[in-house]
């Protein structure tokens, strides 16, 4: 077998040079601004796709933006708990978060999570630092409080979390210093209490507290999904705020979905410019969402 002809080859070239000329009003667009992505799902526990976003956050910043990475690892949490033996309790999705799971949540996600990625993005060329919420008083946080009615007897009650929180104030300083000294943050979603409590905070929120708070250009949510989808399943491209609470009310939106589009509506409505849920298992997403003229997954805008 012969490999490719020299024509061949230079026709793979010409068409690598022409896509980098149609990215460069987007790279030109983005200079300078930041974005923040929520890395999570099933690109977290891929080799390929850890690697391939590591590169991209190399990528970006090389091209004179300012990505800031918060991450989750809620499946290595439950791992890590289940070979200590510490039983999880979930209330309507949530982990309730005693001292010895908080323990072991800031473990793995300030620890193991956080230094993977950062080590991944140093290996693909960058330089990552990793903090928590807690490191520098970055993300302030408050005991998060539920309700539910009770079906039977139809009383609202108060449900305990414990050591769950969300944040109650983002100190943006510290990453305007990493990002202006050429490093791209990693954040794990841990945040300090007024008392001093440790919280364990869902990274979503984390996320799009952050964006709000440093006036991202962009919000990247990457997630399992393609976006948020109509009633006969097929991609809505785009959604203004409104539109998208009327998703919700008439059922478009439902399940795991309704509380992202609430986090990128809060997220918008408080800094943030524009906030894009898409399939974080597509090669290049963020890429592909960044500089090209059709993105990838469903943008809110205000």
């Amino acid at each position: 077998m012969t490999g490719p002809s020299l024509t061949e080859l230079r026709q793979t070239w010409l068409s690598k040079a022409d896509i980098l000329t149609e990215a460069l009003p987007y790279m030109r667009r983005y200079s300078g601004k930041t974005v923040v992505i929520k890395f999570g799902g099933h690109a977290m526990g891929d080799e390929q796709l850890f690697k391939s976003f590591a590169a991209d956050m190399v990528l970006l910043k090389q091209v004179g933006m300012d990505p800031i990475v918060v991450h989750g690892g809620g499946p290595q949490i439950g791992k890590m708990l289940d070979r200590l033996k510490i039983k999880s309790q979930f209330i309507d999705g949530l982990r309730v978060t005693d001292t010895a799971t908080v323990e072991i949540v800031e473990m793995v996600l300030s620890g193991s999570i956080n230094k993977g990625i950062v080590a991944a993005i140093n290996a693909a060329g960058g330089r990552a630092i990793g903090i928590s919420g807690k490191d520098g008083n970055l993300i302030t946080a408050r005991k998060m409080e539920r309700t539910k009615v009770d079906p039977d007897s139809n009383i609202e009650k108060v449900l305990d979390l414990g050591l769950v929180g969300e944040p109650a104030s983002v100190d943006v300083e510290i990453l305007k210093n990493f990002s202006g000294g050429g490093l791209i943050p990693v954040i794990a979603p841990i945040g300090l209490g007024p008392g001093g409590e440790t919280y364990n905070i869902n990274a979503d929120t984390s996320a799009g507290a952050i964006a709000a708070a440093s006036d991202a250009a962009r919000f990247l949510l990457l997630t399992d999904v393609a976006g948020v989808l109509d009633k006969d399943g097929k991609l809505i491209p785009e959604l203004s705020v409104d539109e998208a609470r009327a998703r919700i009310e008439d059922g478009t939106i439902s399940g795991g979905m309704i509380p992202k589009i609430e986090t990128c509506i809060e997220a918008i409505k408080t800094g943030a410019r524009a906030a894009v849920i898409f399939d974080g298992r597509v090669p290049h997403a963020c890429l592909v969402e960044l500089f090209t003229p059709h993105g990838v997954g469903t943008i809110i805008r205000r």
